[in-house]
């Protein structure tokens, strides 16, 4: 009886959670446009690279041709010259010898990120106040780069950043991590939004000033890191800035990945994110819509149980098509709805595992995890 009351409780709590993360997304104003782009101050664009693959050039590209008001240098990344970016790289500066665009061979890395090792070393060649950094996969609209240095413009502000959507899940395991990017991630971050104050940052583009990076000592306390995404952010906003989200949205572009890759990479970020923020993480299975329901209904399957469990499930599938549509602009995840539920299941059983180790696998190497959220290299 009371096991019955505890499930029946929080599946109810789940439904209310997920209709609150629903109306947090239709509030903010996503894939808006800023009007005029009279801002347009200088920018330095930092674009560490490593390997290739069949959306790399067309990610690439989509930077030469930024429809921007003001200067734009882009220095691209590499660890070695026999990277396979480097070819890509060489092409597009030749196509586009009018861009400041310039190849840097960064040489021996200085911490176990070696993203974050090549921005430290970009970052000493950048010529401008203001300076974007982007992953390698991103691929952004010709406006985007007015959009997302606009915020900027208030003093207030020390760093931008915005959303991102798997914008190619070409297999089945890809479809459930579209879930969970597409669909969750980004509505449970106005969710904690609505609650305080943004104070961390998201990893695909994010924008700021060679002011607030000296002020916390630069990309080179960071080379260790596992989120410097979140790291940067957190570090600019102790500072006193404010964080804000720019409502255009970006397209990341993966290479297949099976349920293997998939499982790895969701660990992997249940792990840094737990080490993040240890309470919200631990709290969040709270929120899964599937799960709760699921094991309520096991438990008692009397009609009025099974009635309101599958209601709420009902409306969590609904909430993850719409939030799908609301990011991606379509439907062709709509065919999958009926893996949300499975979705949930496998995000739980992460979940589980989150709490279990500190070992992660990142581009195929093997790290242990700290409590600070730096990793060192297991032997």
């Amino acid at each position: 009886m009371v096991l019955n009351a505890i499930l029946a409780a929080l599946a109810l709590l789940s439904l209310g959670l997920t209709l609150w993360q629903w109306l947090a997304a239709r509030r903010f104003p996503l894939h808006q446009r800023v009007a005029g782009r009279t801002f347009a101050p200088a920018v330095t664009l930092l674009k560490p690279l490593k390997g290739r693959d069949e959306a790399t050039e067309s990610c690439l590209r989509s930077w030469f041709r930024q429809e921007y008001g003001g200067n734009i240098q882009i220095l691209f990344g590499v660890a070695s010259d026999d990277d396979p970016a480097v070819g890509i790289v060489r092409r597009l500066t030749h196509e586009h010898p009018h861009n400041d665009a310039q190849l840097v061979v960064c040489g021996p890395l200085s911490g176990e990120n070696a993203k974050v090792s090549k921005l430290a070393q970009l970052a000493k060649l950048a010529k401008h106040e203001l300076v974007v950094v982007s992953d390698a996969d991103v691929r952004v609209a010709p406006e985007f780069l007015a959009n997302v240095v606009a915020p900027l413009e208030q003093t207030d502000v020390g760093l931008v950043n915005c959303f991102y959507r798997l914008a190619n899940p070409s297999t089945l395991a890809m479809r459930c991590e579209a879930i969970a990017i597409n669909a969750d991630f980004w509505s449970q971050v106005l969710q904690s939004c609505s609650l305080k104050p943004m104070d961390f940052a998201l990893g695909a583009v994010m924008a700021t000033r060679r002011k607030q990076l000296e002020e916390i000592g630069g990309f080179a306390g960071l080379v260790n890191c596992l989120a410097d995404d979140y790291q940067l952010g957190n570090r600019i906003a102790r500072r006193g800035y404010r964080i804000a989200l720019c409502p255009t949205v970006v397209e990341c572009w993966s290479g297949p990945m099976g349920w293997r890759a998939v499982w790895k990479h969701q660990l992997r970020w249940a792990r840094t994110i737990r080490v993040c923020q240890p309470a919200p993480y631990f709290f969040s299975i709270l929120s899964n819509g599937s799960l709760w329901p699921l094991l309520w209904l096991g438990l008692a399957p009397r009609p009025t149980v099974c009635a309101l469990a599958l209601g709420s499930l009902l409306v969590r599938v609904a909430a993850a098509v719409a939030l799908q549509r609301r990011l991606t602009g379509n439907w062709t995840h709509l065919a999958y709805a009926w893996m949300v539920p499975f979705k949930d299941l496998f995000q739980a059983a992460i979940w589980l595992l989150a709490f279990l180790g500190n070992k992660v696998e990142w581009r195929g190497v093997h790290l242990r995890l700290r409590r600070d959220g730096t990793v060192e290299r297991m032997a």
